[in-house]
């Protein structure tokens, strides 16, 4: 990706690149937008092939963060970390405690949280050397593992996509299949559950899948996402990482409904176009998944009184029901796909609230 790219209209307010030779941390940071506040995004520990591969991914999450924290009604624009690396082999305190300090050199333009690869431990050990982190562990003062939140709002988010299909916010008896039963959607299974749907589920981590196996007996485990998909289903719930609606999956697809937790499931424009023309109602995704930012949100607001209430975030989070079944019903009457109304309502936001604000210069 060309530096002219940066700079393009709708690029990225500022990329950090941050290493610390010692402990091996590589990392880039991308503030997409401070149009609404300070950046919120999470930190991904991911083995990306290339610094390249792994640039593209925080500028497309950090996008993705600012037009979810926008539709979400927050306070907050959006931001994106990653860090290169095994999770399993090369994390250590020294490294989190190093990537820590280069988030606070940025004196509070990017908020973190948890994120692929990270956790709320991991945070309490960023914390250490920096005041601008969310998602730490509640004896820490912080909100907790943001996941829970995730999967209601999916769950909610579900529930308004079988309003707007089925005519009723019911699904019971409906055929869903999650592909990646990781943090979130283990707790998606336990919605689902409660509601008597019938699920299926795979994820390429043989351990996720013994765990849906010992927790859940009467969840269907599949192999692959590729058997997954080719079973006849109601809904298809993406969990697992980006680009998971390629051209291939999109025109397979048997799910009339697709609704997951995965952030950038599109893996290219005119996707959502395509989706709608086969009829198939795609909710957005960061609209879909904005539970734990809300979450995250609500701690950032009171990181230094401790005022955090679960019970209040929740709340919040129940309302992207109505959002969601707005941005289907406009969709729908304007005949544009889900996701550009999704798009334009966060846009008018953020340049609406932007002209009161301007650029959030640090300190």
């Amino acid at each position: 990706m060309s530096t002219d790219t940066h700079f393009a209209p709708g690029g990225p307010e500022q990329i950090v690149y941050c290493h610390d030779e010692p402990s091996g941390l590589r990392a880039i940071i991308a503030i997409h937008s401070t149009a609404l506040g300070p950046s919120l995004g999470g930190t991904r520990f991911y083995p990306y092939a290339s610094e390249a591969e792994a640039l593209a991914d925080v500028l497309n999450l950090a996008r993705g963060m600012a037009y979810k924290n926008a539709l979400a009604g927050l306070d907050l624009g959006g931001g994106k970390a990653v860090i290169i690396g095994d999770p399993a082999k090369d994390k250590s305190e020294a490294l989190l405690r190093a990537y820590g300090r280069f988030v606070q050199s940025l004196h509070g333009r990017y908020l973190t949280a948890c994120d692929v690869g990270t956790y709320v431990a991991d945070m309490d050990t960023v914390a250490r050397e920096c005041a601008y982190v969310t998602g730490r562990s509640p004896e820490n003062g912080g909100a907790g593992d943001s996941s829970i939140l995730t999967a209601f709002g999916v769950y909610q988010a579900m529930r308004a996509c079988a309003q707007e299909r089925w005519g009723a916010p019911v699904l019971t008896g409906r055929r869903v299949g999650i592909a990646g039963v990781g943090k979130v959607g283990r707790h998606l299974i336990g919605h689902l559950t409660e509601e008597r749907a019938e699920i299926v589920v795979t994820d390429v981590n043989a351990a996720a899948l013994d765990w849906v196996r010992a927790h859940h007996p009467d969840v269907r485990v599949v192999e692959s996402t590729e058997q997954l998909l080719a079973l006849d289903l109601d809904v298809y719930a993406p969990c697992a990482l980006g680009g998971a609606l390629d051209d291939a999956v999109v025109e397979s697809l048997s799910a009339s409904v697709v609704c997951g937790a995965a952030n950038n499931q599109l893996a290219h424009p005119g996707l959502d176009k395509i989706l709608a023309e086969r009829g198939v109602l795609y909710a957005p995704d960061y609209l879909v998944n904005a539970g734990g930012v809300i979450q995250v949100g609500d701690e950032a607001a009171h990181l230094h009184d401790g005022g955090f209430s679960f019970e209040r975030a929740k709340g919040r989070a129940a309302r992207i029901f109505d959002t969601t079944l707005e941005i289907l019903r406009r969709s729908k009457a304007d005949g544009v796909p889900p996701a550009a109304t999704a798009d334009r309502l966060a846009e008018e936001r953020m340049r609406d609230v932007s002209r009161l604000r301007g650029l959030l210069l640090p300190g």
